[in-house]
């Protein structure tokens, strides 16, 4: 937990307001472009600055992930990874707030262009949906990487064991169906509950996800598996 803190704390996130108000220090230059904690307003502290003139980061600045409970661990196991390309190649702040377990991004004054946010806003976002970090950052390698998230209920109302077994088709034994299908359409796959999540360029989503929609609808994965190499072989002959 200490060395998680270690990272996740960057310079320029740190609140700038102490617990203890008795001290009092000389405001810097520094100080002065501090984020404060629980606003995200420019400023040294809230006396100094008036209340209309206060700056809030807007949507083109700055970017939240909520973290859902059940990849918290996740986050914090694998935080050096996912914190390094953002810092050192996108040249953005970024921070976990352990208060409302969200990941915070925001634009630097040494970041190079604006458009690095929402990469890393993606980034981010896929290793929360499941993704595994080195297939998270093909997003921020890549242009044309996608991902693209429903509902199996989307797709046909399953309730109940009805629901069970669509899920079971999807994965297969040991996962081989959805191993099958990643590898042939060149994708990658996360079945989180009922939410689907795939990875990958439009067209090759488009793929996997009619295969995925035909399993829940009950057709077999033998007459899937042939339909997608048909599929896939006349894209390939195209190129």
């Amino acid at each position: 937990m200490d060395e998680l803190n270690e990272n996740i704390n960057v310079g320029e996130f740190v609140p700038a307001s102490t617990k203890n108000k008795s001290k009092k220090r000389a405001i810097s230059e520094e100080d002065k472009m501090i984020v404060d904690d629980d606003t995200g307003i420019e400023g040294s502290t809230k006396k100094n600055i008036p209340k209309s003139k206060r700056k809030k980061f807007s949507n083109a600045e700055f970017r939240k992930i909520p973290v859902p409970a059940h990849r918290y661990t996740a986050l914090k196991e694998n935080w050096l990874k996912i914190f390094s390309p953002i810092v050192e190649h996108l040249q953005l702040q970024i921070r976990f707030n352990m208060k409302i377990r969200q990941v915070e991004i925001r634009i630097a004054p040494e970041t190079p262009d604006v458009s690095n946010l929402q990469k890393a806003a993606d980034f981010v976002r896929a290793f929360i949906y499941g993704f595994e970090v080195d297939d998270a950052l093909s997003l921020l390698r890549l242009e044309d990487l996608f991902i693209e998230t429903f509902d199996i209920k989307d797709v046909k109302t399953l309730k109940g064991d009805h629901q069970s077994r669509a899920i079971g088709r999807l994965a297969g034994k040991g996962g081989r169906t959805k191993f099958t299908i990643e590898n042939v359409t060149k994708t990658r796959i996360v079945i989180a509950d009922s939410r689907i999540h795939i990875l990958g360029s439009y067209q090759n989503i488009q793929l996997a996800r009619r295969a995925i929609c035909n399993l829940i609808l009950g057709s077999p994965p033998s007459k899937v598996y042939g339909n997608l190499r048909s599929v896939a072989s006349r894209i390939s002959e195209r190129l």
